[in-house]
């Protein structure tokens, strides 16, 4: 039972047999055709046991396939997978590797085709890209091995029942903390930002270079560089301020459902809060996170000692959509409890149109009285699209009016809360992460924080 359970004909066999129904069918037509039909029969037969018995005849595993996962997978991020593939037969061997990805991807399309010399290995690569966070089960890798005849085939499985969880986008964080190494942020985004201020910690005495505030140029060490022959303007250098709390307040109320590009705009808002945090933690800052919805989440307090950008990842991780509407009263209740001293809070939320902000206005306002406070929404990127589109008749006019209704609304609700003191960022999804970093560095040049 178990060599049949594993053997399995092929398309190129049930070709040959409708091939020779026809032969006998026309055989009754033409009789002179039937002993051809009779012998044709009879070869293919034998090969068909011979296809059969050189599958079969080893005892041992004669095909070999093994898949290469990472514990963790990035949510959001193109996560390469491997499958290493091996013949042991004698002869060459063609085969079909059928990969059970996990249910979350609903692709049926993940078959390779391989062609392989004895004793010869191979290596298949692809990728795949969650949109969820959670756990993901892997099945087997069936591999359907036809000899050079290509009658039969046998099914062999490997890599049974694996767990994968898949996480915040740690491969993100990780390209923005290699690039910020090798000082190359620009190319994901991140602007250059000269420092408008400085704070009173001295660091070094440096040259002059344009763009530098003139009020700190060091006399006295540019009349020594003169004396020694030199004519360069001399300037102080102050370091930045360093420890300063910075917290990722996210939104898990029912507007932060709103998927883009398979993913949900508070898993845009997770990654974003994670590589913020680890950026936060170069500069010396200290980072934190509160989660909130109809009740507040976990709150996470700021600190930047070892293993604290684990703890963040492993508390993002957990983090669940509500279908409720956001509690913005207990989240400013949570903030004056749990976080005394000033610290920048970057709130992670959406609101459509201005009434909607107008109810959640007070407590902003009074985050923003003791913190400096900046707001992350989004912007409708299918209503963008729709709005950049020509109107051809007076139903996509009617349409696009609308649409220029909540347009203008987004821009009114950046306009009135910065009137009032707050922060604002208003960024298409895809661009979130480098904006809301910009947005940091920039407020950090400025010594806001």
């Amino acid at each position: 039972m178990k060599t049949l359970r594993a053997l399995f004909i092929s398309s190129r066999t049930w070709s040959i047999l409708i091939g020779f129904v026809l032969l006998f069918v026309a055989a009754y037509g033409l009789p002179v055709l039937f002993p051809v039909a009779q012998v044709a029969f009879v070869v293919f037969v034998i090969l068909l046991l011979l296809d059969g018995l050189a599958l079969f005849r080893s005892a041992n595993t004669p095909f070999f396939a093994r898949r290469e996962v990472p514990d963790r997978l990035s949510n959001g991020d193109e996560n390469p997978l491997t499958i290493y593939v091996e013949n042991r037969y004698p002869f060459r061997a063609d085969a079909d590797v059928i990969d059970e990805i996990p249910f979350q991807f609903q692709r049926r399309d993940v078959l390779f085709k391989v062609r392989l010399k004895p004793r010869e290995t191979q290596a298949i690569r692809y990728e795949l890209r969650p949109t969820r966070r959670g756990e993901y089960s892997f099945g087997a890798v069936n591999v359907f091995v036809l000899t050079p005849l290509g009658l039969l085939k046998r099914r062999f499985q490997f890599e049974k029942e694996r767990m994968v969880a898949v996480y915040p986008s740690f491969l993100q964080m990780r390209q923005y903390e290699l690039l910020a190494a090798t000082n190359r942020l620009n190319e994901v985004g991140i602007k250059r930002i000269r420092r408008i201020g400085h704070s009173m910690e001295f660091e070094q005495v440096r040259p002059y270079s344009t763009g530098d505030d003139v009020r700190t140029v060091n006399w006295k060490a540019t009349a020594r560089r003169t004396d020694a022959g030199g004519a360069t303007l001399m300037t102080n250098a102050y370091q930045d301020e360093r420890s300063q709390p910075v917290y990722c307040l996210i939104d898990k109320g029912r507007v932060m459902r709103s998927p883009f590009e398979g993913l949900t705009l508070l898993d845009y808002a997770i990654n974003a809060s994670l590589v913020l945090s680890n950026i936060a933690l170069i500069k010396q800052d200290r980072a934190g996170i509160l989660t909130f919805s109809d009740r507040v989440g976990q709150l996470l307090p700021a600190d930047r000692r070892t293993g604290h950008m684990l703890k963040i990842l492993e508390l993002l991780y957990r983090q669940k959509t509500r279908f409720l509407e956001s509690d913005y009263e207990a989240l400013y209740t949570a903030v004056r409890t749990n976080i005394r001293q000033r610290s920048l809070l970057l709130l992670f939320t959406n609101f459509e149109t201005v009434s909607a902000m107008h109810r959640q206005l007070p407590y902003l306002r009074r985050l923003a009285k003791d913190h400096l406070l900046l707001v992350i929404f989004f912007e409708n990127t299918e209503l963008r699209s729709l709005l950049d589109q020509p109107a051809t008749d007076t139903e996509q006019i009617y349409l696009k009016t609308i649409g220029e209704k909540f347009a203008f609304e987004k821009k009114q609700i950046v306009k009135e809360l910065q009137q009032y003191g707050i922060q604002t960022i208003l960024t298409a999804p895809r661009n979130l992460t480098a904006d809301t970093v910009n947005k940091y560095l920039e407020l950090k040049a400025r010594g806001m924080i």
